[in-house]
Order: structure tokens, then sequence, then C-alpha cells
């Protein structure tokens, strides 16, 4: 009996994918990474992925644990060896549990975030992370990487909303740690160990997530900038008066949303003359937990002295929920308009705030210097220092041309963040993409311990192979 044949008894024929049917999970959503498999399975429970996992684990077959695949890292497509095993867990998608007398929602790894927030939001409770690609990545992909989004500067990242996580270990053993504690002082944090670290280490079958009240209202504003020095201003001008009510700020360069709109006419940039061409844009949100009217006063003063003190050149602010949406709908069109454009060469780095503006001058300037002509396309998080720094050919170049250089700009932008004291992951992850790089800006007694832990709890490593830990 062939291992194909072998699986197939485990889960059944229908669950068994290979040949044509596998072709979506060996290829990663940019396209940069395609790998091979013995076969795709799709188990549909907890038993079952630790049935595979036994299996794998028996038969010495290495594991890719996958989620929607929307990663940007390549941390879900196998190698090209074609011996692993792509586990899909698209198939655990249940809610197990809602407690609103806790707080909190038991949800499994395979359950698409959008469904997720709208679980939350049918019994009056937010689950507030939320990012561009929510309608079709899961919940085992966010815990996997400790994904961000665009709220981290009120609820924090993926690990924050996490109170438990159940675990099928690199032995296929089932750990239940599903408790909606909010306090649990009983020894090592292994929830937070398991978070963040890529399928490396044990699959996260499901996880206890934590909800918070609805917001009673919420105002958004689009503001238009001559620098990022002014963004940063406006930033800590919303922080001191909005407190912990301040929910988003995002930073955006002028050509992005001109990229947007040219890419998707039916959207457009809302203002006029100077102001609809100016180099950085900031959209800025609160979610108040009083009234509309006092969230909207509250706003208003905030935008209104920044205005005022020349650090706003123009704003525009969401009358309604429509004119909000459209707003957040310019910003979370980037990553498609410019996919839609062609490959660029991706950065998604974390800097301390004050630094930000020296930083985007200085790496600019570099690149110019040592690649003439290439395109600057950055965005990103503003008021949690997560900039997504990305390279496109310009005008200049052909796109063969700019990724044959990106070994070089990764490097040069790398090393620029690392100067500043930054992170050449902030939200995406290791995976492929930024493995062998670690090893020049992680600490080595950090890298090292980092080894032993992947060393004790996979020690044949089959877990995700070839992800974030240089072999």
């Amino acid at each position: 009996m062939s291992r194909v044949d072998e699986l197939v008894q485990l889960l059944g024929q229908q669950y068994v994918l290979t040949g044509e049917e596998a072709q979506p999970y060996i290829v990663d959503w940019r396209g940069r990474y395609r790998g091979n498999a013995l076969a795709v399975v799709k188990p549909g429970s907890t038993d079952e992925v630790a049935q595979v996992v036994r299996w794998c684990a028996a038969n010495k077959v290495p594991m890719v644990p996958q989620g929607g695949n929307t990663g940007l890292c390549g941390g879900a497509t196998p190698d090209s060896s074609g011996q692993a095993v792509v586990l899909s867990l698209t198939r655990l998608n249940r809610v197990r549990s809602v407690d609103t007398e806790n707080d909190t929602m038991v949800v499994e790894a395979g359950c698409v975030l959008q469904s997720v927030q709208q679980a939350a939001r049918d019994v009056q409770r937010l689950f507030p992370l939320s990012l561009a690609a929510e309608g079709s990545c899961t919940v085992g992909g966010n815990l996997a990487t400790n994904a961000g989004g665009t709220q981290v500067l009120r609820y924090g990242n993926t690990r924050d909303l996490v109170l438990g996580v159940e675990v099928v270990t690199a032995q296929g053993e089932i750990w239940n740690g599903l408790r909606g504690l909010r306090k649990d002082n009983t020894g090592y944090d292994l929830r937070n160990l398991y978070i963040g670290s890529e399928g490396t280490l044990g699959i996260i079958t499901a996880a206890t997530l934590k909800l918070y009240p609805m917001p009673v209202a919420q105002c958004t504003a689009l503001l238009a900038l001559e620098s990022i020095e002014d963004a940063v201003s406006v930033l800590s001008a919303a922080r001191n008066g909005f407190g912990a009510a301040l929910t988003g700020f995002e930073l955006i360069a002028g050509n992005c949303l001109q990229g947007v709109v040219e890419c998707y006419p039916q959207q457009r940039i809302p203002f006029e003359g100077d102001a609809a061409r100016m180099p950085w844009y900031a959209l800025l949100e609160l979610s108040d937990s009083e009234s509309a009217d006092h969230a909207r006063e509250r706003f208003e003063a905030v935008v209104g002295a920044a205005i005022e003190a020349g650090l706003v050149q123009d704003a525009v602010i969401a009358e309604n929920i429509t004119q909000s949406k459209a707003l957040w709908h310019l910003r979370e069109s980037i990553p498609l308009a410019e996919k839609a454009f062609g490959k660029s060469i991706k950065h998604d780095v974390s800097i301390p705030v004050s630094r930000m503006a020296d930083f985007v001058q200085t790496t600019n300037a570099a690149l110019q210097a040592n690649f003439p002509g290439i395109q600057h396309v950055i965005f990103g998080h503003l008021g949690d220092g997560n900039l997504h720094y990305n390279v496109a050919k310009g005008q200049a170049r052909t796109e063969e041309e700019l990724l044959a250089q990106q070994d070089a700009v990764y490097q040069l932008v790398h090393d620029s963040v690392h100067e500043f004291g930054g992170s050449i992951s902030a939200e995406h992850g290791v995976g492929q993409l930024k493995r062998d790089a670690l090893p020049r800006y992680k600490d080595p007694v950090e890298l090292a311990l980092m080894r032993r832990i992947k060393q004790v709890l996979d020690p044949d490593g089959l877990m995700n192979p070839g992800k974030m830990l240089v072999p």
C-alpha cells in the first residue's frame, strides 16, 4: 500500500488531494514560492489532525500546516522535494462556544477571520483583529504568524487577543490549553510559545479569543500631510486627545493612493486641488464608548487643532459608516493594486515611531543611490511603528531587472532597519523569505535559544521544515 493510500485510509478519498487538485495549496499567495507535496490532506477535526501527525511522525514525513494560504513570506508552502504532507485546516471551521459573560469565544483554526468577526457581532461583541485578507485568511494562520493588522494600536497583535490554544504536538499529542482565564500563573507560558511559531513547533487547532464591547461610535478621517514628521506629530496629538480610544493611525504615501485609483477607477481620493496630490496621507480612527456626539466633538477638536498648527493641510471626515468604509477601502486596496501592477520587493518592518521619518528619508536616499529609478511604495501602521516599505520597478527598469537585485535591496533595507533599532519582520512572519537573513540581525544567544526549543519540541525536524530557522 502506498503512503497516499494510507492517508486515504485515515481521512477518506475526498480529503486527500494529489495532482491538479493539490496545485492551489503548493504555491503561495504572491506566486513567489512553488513547491510540491506528497499529498494535501484536509482533516475535519483535532483528532484527525493528531492521527495525520502521528502517521507522519512514524513515517518521518515532513508536515506543512496551512490555513487560508494568504501569507506573504512562503511560510505555508512546501519545498520542491515532494516529500511533505500539506495539512490544510480549512475544514476545522466551527465556532465551538461563545461566552458573553466571560467575553470569550472558542473557535477552530480554519475559521475565516471575517466569520469570527461576524460571530462576535451577532452577540453584540467585537473581535478587533482586522486586516486586508480577513475575507480569506484563517485564525490558525493569524495565530501562527502573530498577525497584526489595523487595530494593533488599541487592541494589540493576535497574541494579545488570545487566552488559550489547543495544539497538536509534533508527536501527535493533543494539548488542550483552551482555558478562558486572564490570570493563570502556573508555569511556562506555552500558549505564547506556539503563537508566532509559524507551525514549526506544533499545529494550533483551536483558540480561546478575547471579545470586547462594541464601540458606541466611530469617527474616521483621511488627512493630507506634507511629511512623515507631521504625521508623527499628529499621532502624538491624537494619543493625547483620544487616549485609549485611538483605534487606528495608518500612514500612506501619496503614490499608493494614486495607484489604487488608477487600478480601481470606481474609487477616488476624496480631495480637490493640491490636497489630492500630497506626498503623504494618514487614516485616523477613534472608537468611542460614550456617544456619537462625544466622539465627534473629541475628533473635530484634535483634527482642527492639527490643521491650525499647520500639521494637516486638509482633512476629510467621514459623515457616516458608508464613507468610513470607503476611506478604509482605499487603504486596504493598496496591496491588491500593488500586486496588479506587478511584482515588487516587499519589506514588513517595525521602527520606533520617533525614528520613522529619519529611517524613510535615509533608506530612500540609499536605495536611489544604489538602484536609480526604483519606486518607493510605502504604507503601514504608523501608530505601532509597522511600515510596509516596498520597492517597485519604477519607469527605469523592468520587473526582471528589479528582481535580479532583490537580495541586495533586502540587505540594504534590512541593514537600515537594524541601524534604526527596528525589526525585519513586524507582522508577516519569517517563513522562507527572511529565514536566511535572520542570523544577520538576531542576537546569537536568542537564536540559539530558539534552536534549542525547536530541538526539544520537534527533535525530528518534521514540523514545517525550512521555515524560520536555517536547517
